[in-house]
Parts: structure tokens; C-alpha cells; sequence
């Protein structure tokens, strides 16, 4: 279940993983909860693309980088455009605010890597040594292209100096990943071109979506567990956070969780949840 972040400068409602990265590396999802948006986008909406008022927006991300920096002072989150691709961008480069990319990697303190979502499934990486992080924005099509794949290969080319077959397995055994709240199995409905797309990559996949008996070539995905079996093909077994269950749904949960699937239509549109990982230090 989806626990709530100790930590003092953090709204008591938003998400602190509980995965076993250092102690130096750490871990934000937030909720819809502790900012000013109104409805349909209250309070705490992100994202900047969907309606919402920019004073507002602005406001809702000022709170969340004070939030930040009240733990590191020279945290900056920096807010990708994120285009459903797989294209992962290295934010020790000094990049700004509104690069496009779904994924991103630093080793640098301070540089938090940040993944909007509302039902698309975030998910943050880093190693048992603390010593590069990243985050990648892994919807249906970026999650089938190859997103968790490319984020790799980024996180690989941060930390080896060699990107040898042995050396990027190695790595991978030490590799920790942490998948925050998406659309749940029992809410995500798809057709025969999602379920084609992954089992085109790995026919083993066709284990997670279930037949609407009811509806001819509509099935029920399950997000979480596609992307945990890429990952593990990719040799990274130390894998926590959404276990497909309830309570990390997000269209299940409406007072806790944005969810464009839920709400877009019934109510005119949705906001963004952030999802954050930083390096305080370390190696």
C-alpha cells in the first residue's frame, strides 16, 4: 500500500517510497493534495499543459520546489514535456524546464529528476550505492517502444565505463526501481493494437492482459506488471512500489490521485501528480 512521506516539509498525504536506496538518495510522489487549483484540477495540479491556470500552476510548483529545498537547498525539480517517447535526456547538462523527453537521469546532487503522471506509470531507478538516479514517464506506447529500456541505457552510460553485455547485467543486479500509483488492472481497458505492441517485444506478455468476454477484442492491462517484466528482462529483480493492487490505482482512488481516464471526459480535465528522485551526496 501507498505510504505517506515522514518527512516534515512534505504534505502528510504525498507518497515517500519505501524502497531500499541509500540513505542519500531520496523520493517524492506527490497526490492531489496541498495546492490551490480549483476543480477539476484541485488542488495540487503540475502540469502546466492541461487547462489549469498558470498563476496557479506556478503556485502549485513553487510549493513543491520549497518542499524540496527545505531538505536540500539547491534542489530545482525540473519539469520535462513529457510526449508518450522514449527519449531520456542526462539532467547534469544544466537543462531547464520544458525539454521534450519521458525519461531522465543525473548523478549530480541536487538535479531531481521529476515524471508527471495521471495514470501513466512512473517509474524511478537507482543502485545500491546512490550514485546516479533517474525517473522515466512510462505509459502504454513509451512503456511497449521502449522507455524502461532507454532509461537504462542512459543509467548505464552515466555509471560504466565500459557498456559491456557482462557489465550493464552487472549493473543490473544492483539496480533498485521503485513504480509509483498508475491506472490499476482492473480499470485499464485496451484494444488488440495495445496488447499486439507488447506481445510483438515478448509473447510472455500476453500473461497480463485479460479477455473482456463482454467486449470482442477489449482487454484489461495490467501497466504495473508489463513494466515490471521488462524490467526484469533487463536483469533488475530488486523491484518495489505498485504491486498491481487497489490501492495503487489511480483511477480507483479519486480522492488521493489525478486521473485523466477518469476524469477528463466527466469532468473536463485532470491535473498531474509529480514524481521525484534526487542524490543528496554520497559516492
Amino acid at each position: 500500500m501507498p505510504s505517506s512521506s515522514a518527512l516534515s516539509a512534505f504534505h502528510p498525504d504525498w507518497i515517500c517510497p519505501d524502497w531500499p536506496a541509500p540513505a542519500h538518495v531520496q523520493a517524492l510522489c506527490t497526490s492531489r493534495a496541498g495546492g490551490v487549483s480549483a476543480a477539476p484540477y484541485d488542488s495540487l495540479n503540475l502540469g502546466d499543459h492541461v487547462g489549469d491556470l498558470p498563476e496557479d500552476v506556478h503556485t502549485n510548483r513553487k510549493r513543491l520546489q520549497t518542499a524540496l529545498q527545505a531538505h536540500l537547498p539547491a534542489a530545482q525539480a525540473v519539469f520535462l514535456r513529457q510526449v508518450h517517447g522514449t527519449h531520456t535526456v542526462d539532467l547534469d547538462a544544466g537543462l531547464s524546464d520544458g525539454i521534450c523527453a519521458d525519461a531522465c537521469v543525473a548523478t549530480m546532487p541536487a538535479k531531481v529528476c521529476t515524471i508527471m503522471v495521471a495514470d501513466c506509470l512512473p517509474v524511478l531507478l537507482t543502485d545500491l550505492q546512490g550514485r546516479a538516479v533517474a525517473a522515466a514517464h512510462a505509459g502504454w506506447r513509451g512503456l511497449a517502444d521502449g522507455v524502461l529500456e532507454s532509461v537504462f541505457d542512459a543509467f548505464c552510460t552515466r555509471l560504466l565505463h565500459e557498456t559491456t553485455p557482462a557489465n550493464r547485467w552487472a549493473l543490473a543486479q544492483s539496480t533498485l526501481a521503485w513504480l509509483g500509483p498508475c491506472i490499476g488492472p482492473l480499470a485499464f481497458e485496451v484494444g488488440e493494437e495495445v496488447r499486439a505492441a507488447f506481445c510483438a517485444h515478448d509473447s510472455r506478455a500476453a500473461l497480463h492482459f485479460q479477455p473482456q468476454t463482454d467486449r470482442p477484442g477489449k482487454y484489461l492491462a495490467d501497466l504495473a506488471a508489463l513494466a515490471r517484466q521488462r524490467l526484469q528482462a533487463l536483469g533488475i529483480r530488486q523491484i518495489s512500489g505498485n504491486d498491481s493492487t487497489s490501492t495503487w490505482c489511480t483511477v480507483g482512488n479519486p480522492s488521493r490521485f489525478f486521473s485523466h481516464r477518469r476524469d477528463a471526459i466527466a469532468l473536463g480535465g485532470s491535473g498531474r501528480m509529480a514524481v521525484c528522485v534526487w542524490r543528496h551526496g554520497g559516492v
